[in-house]
């Protein structure tokens, strides 16, 4: 079978995907700079390091067939961090398999490229907007990688916020107030479809594009749940399965965008931009031509993914519960917002 490296192996994506190929047999190489700290452990090799390391990145690339390049610096780190991150390392990694004679290499990009748009659904030619240091160097990963596909297969995806087991962060926050019987606030009406994803639909497309002939996959891909109504009734299915008779509330949306604003200019939100301009407006892409070209179909809808997550979330509370950070892996902290938990 192929021997697969992983960038970001110990993220939320990242354990996933390792799960995912050891089901089937593969070899799998986990790069991280965090210690990959799951049962799966003697099962795969593991490297502890950086991807803006080129020594470490060269140490994992030996022998690997595939990279799957989910490593990045998420929104609420530092911004050089970010551009070090998500361009250095980025450069790092698809070097290293282009000298290693790697014949394939999935970069896991993000919709967040499109920025705030002003028509839906998204097609993959679409003109792409970074919002912020996370939007900006999306891009210039994208740019990146796409330059090497004149001399290796270079799939890249763009997923819908995904979520499943070990999805936390930003979740985690809602799951937080579902779990202990409060209504949860949102910007405007939540009338606005919402489009999200659920992992194993995501570990799906990409192991497609790992496995699929060459000249079919050597493309860029949008991919999103294709089942998923209104913000407001998709959250709302985890408050009413949590079983406390909760609802979403509306509040105006430009009073509390500009008071989130505020906030973050003071350190003490939970949220960053991309996600409090972008919850109250239409949020969604066309998978069509993923759905065409790679045979792709998802099997989760919206409800589907978010119950399934919140479920796990509950069955691991425990192990996670006095934790907080940046990454998916933790639950962000709540900053000011635990006072207004109080209220609603």
């Amino acid at each position: 079978m192929a021997r697969y490296l992983i960038t970001g192996g110990a993220g939320f994506l990242g354990i996933n995907m390792v799960r995912y190929l050891l089901e089937r047999e593969h070899d799998v190489v986990s790069l991280d700079i965090a210690p990959f700290d799951y049962p799966e452990k003697e099962q795969i090799t593991e490297i502890v390091g950086d991807i803006r390391d080129r020594a470490a990145v060269d140490r994992a690339m030996e022998g690997v067939d595939v990279v799957i390049h989910t490593a990045a610096a998420l929104p609420l780190y530092k911004p050089e961090d970010i551009y070090s991150t998500d361009i250095d390392g980025t450069r790092n990694v698809i070097d290293s398999a282009f000298e290693h004679g790697v014949q394939r290499f999935v970069h896991i990009s993000s919709t967040a490229v499109y920025g705030i748009p002003d028509h839906h659904p998204l097609y993959e030619n679409d003109k792409l907007d970074g919002v912020g240091p996370y939007g900006i160097c999306k891009i210039e990963a994208e740019n990146i990688c796409a330059s090497y596909r004149d001399r290796m297969c270079v799939p890249i995806i763009r997923p819908k916020s995904f979520v499943g087991p070990e999805r936390l962060g930003v979740f985690a926050l809602f799951y937080d107030w579902a779990k202990d019987g409060h209504n949860f606030p949102m910007l405007g009406g939540g009338n606005n479809p919402y489009q999200l994803l659920d992992v194993e639909d995501l570990c799906d497309a990409i192991y497609l594009c790992a496995t699929l002939d060459a000249d079919r996959v050597n493309d860029t891909f949008n991919i999103g749940a294709a089942e998923y109504t209104t913000f407001r009734e998709d959250y709302q299915a985890v408050l009413d399965y949590a079983g406390f008779g909760k609802k979403m509330i509306g509040l105006p949306a430009e009073p509390a965008i500009w008071t989130l604003r505020f906030l973050e200019a003071l350190g003490i939100s939970p949220l960053y931009k991309w996600v409090y301009e972008t919850a109250n407006k239409e949020s969604f892409v066309s998978i069509e031509k993923a759905q065409q070209a790679l045979d792709w179909q998802p099997k989760y809808s919206n409800k589907d993914a978010m119950i399934r997550n919140y479920q796990w979330y509950l069955d691991n509370l425990a192990s996670f519960e006095n934790q907080s950070g940046v990454s998916h892996r933790v639950p962000w902290s709540q900053g000011i917002l635990k006072l207004a938990k109080m209220v609603f």
